[in-house]
């Protein structure tokens, strides 16, 4: 293979190998969590492979571009934080059809588009980083259980964060997988080996389902996702097909949907390995480097069921460590992003606690209700300020001094 090749085709595969394995156990996390059983877990990870892998070989080719697709991680994270729907897993999985629908629905409506961008952003990241927390606490949960058989991972991980930061949560994947097969040859645990398969589900529609589970996870996969991967790609210079993309991920959740998948979605962080200069030196040339991302990602679909077999044979709290130390910089990054102004910290704050607390009304979770109380707070407090407070904004106004809260001006 020619030099000009070989590059973005490294790097395209270690885009794959870096994705896949830093947040695959957040998926089977969240898909065990709202019902699905271990052989419905493989499925639907298997088919996020291969509908992302298939996406970015067509959209990179089509558009000689490096539009990179994921799965949606902070999605997985809201099923974890979900628990169980009433209806199960059919629910569920009608709820995943909803949300390819509305992503979809998205490019071909724009006043929906523009729907979402209005939810504030210090809600809607307050809302994610409450979805976050639980899976963020598992590794201080493990370690104080299990300190010898946890402990060695987060180690890695910590020390592997310092020195090279692309490896640090595969390689304590790596180092979960080895604690699973020793569990194995000790006799403590069994490994129920499947071959690849996808197990379909005929999907079914509930209130409970659709307004608890697929408008946080649309919401989540727009803002944290579809929206910050657009920024990522302009960073380097590429303009991305904004409704086409839309159209391929919305039908590609749909498809994916009845095997067990919840959301694709383009990619954000890992997007932008193939679209730098690491992955060639031409921009022109790193449309390569997608292409070779999503044939790897189809060679991967074939060892989900491996993985996901890892992760029910793991001694309790391995996985779940791995999961939450890959999840801490989304968490930081969702905390910093919703309390960096101080005249939003009250409604990013009563946001954050609800998506946090288990709370269930009506057989609707937490993260529904979380923007509820998010964007009733905001219009209370931010869009509409305390009488006093707009009293102060007429005296600042007249004195040509600063102004309050979201009136504020610089001089």
């Amino acid at each position: 293979m020619e030099r000009s090749l070989a590059q973005p085709v490294g790097v395209g595969i270690v885009a794959a190998l870096v994705g896949f394995t830093s947040s695959f156990a957040v998926v089977v996390t969240g898909l065990r969590a709202v019902g699905a059983t271990p052989e419905q877990a493989a499925s639907g990870l298997l088919v996020l492979c291969v509908v992302q892998g298939l996406g970015m070989i067509w959209l990179s080719r089509r558009h000689r571009a490096p539009l990179t697709l994921a799965w949606s991680t902070p999605g997985a994270a809201v099923l974890a934080g979900a628990g169980g729907v009433a209806g199960g897993w059919p629910a569920v999985v009608g709820a995943f059809v909803v949300c390819g629908a509305l992503i979809g629905l998205t490019a071909a409506w724009p006043a929906l588009g523009r729907l979402v961008a209005a939810i504030p952003v210090p809600v809607a990241q307050a809302m994610l980083a409450g979805v976050l927390l639980s899976l963020c606490l598992e590794p201080l949960v493990a370690v104080a259980a299990a300190p010898l058989l946890v402990g060695p991972v987060i180690v890695v991980w910590l020390v592997l964060a310092r020195l090279a930061p692309r490896w640090a949560t595969p390689v304590a994947f790596g180092l979960g997988v080895v604690l699973v097969l020793a569990a194995v040859a000790a006799g403590d645990a069994t490994l129920g080996l499947r071959p690849p398969g996808l197990v379909l589900t005929p999907p079914e529609l509930t209130l409970p389902a659709v307004v608890g589970i697929a408008l946080p996870l649309y919401v989540v996969t727009m803002a944290s996702q579809n929206v910050p991967g657009v920024s990522v790609l302009a960073s380097f210079g590429y303009a991305v097909p904004w409704r086409e993309t839309l159209l391929v991920t919305g039908a590609g959740t749909m498809v994916g949907a009845f095997a067990g998948g919840h959301a694709v979605n383009l990619a954000a962080i890992t997007a932008a390995l193939p679209a730098s200069a690491e992955a060639h030196p031409d921009p022109r040339r790193r449309w390569v480097a997608t292409q070779s991302a999503g044939w790897a990602y189809l060679v991967l679909a074939v060892l989900s069921p491996l993985v996901t077999a890892l992760v029910a044979a793991s001694p309790a709290g391995v996985f779940e460590t791995v999961a939450g130390l890959a999840l801490l910089t989304t968490l930081g990054t969702a905390l910093a992003a919703a309390l960096r102004d101080e005249s939003h910290r009250v409604a990013a704050t009563a946001t954050f606690l609800t998506a946090a607390s288990p709370l269930v009304v009506l057989g609707v979770g937490s993260a529904f209700w979380a923007l509820v109380v998010g964007l009733v707070v905001w219009a209370l407090l931010v869009a509409r300020p305390p009488r006093r407070a707009r009293r102060r904004v007429v005296g600042d106004r007249a004195a040509g001094g600063r102004q309050w809260g979201p009136w504020r001006t610089t001089r």
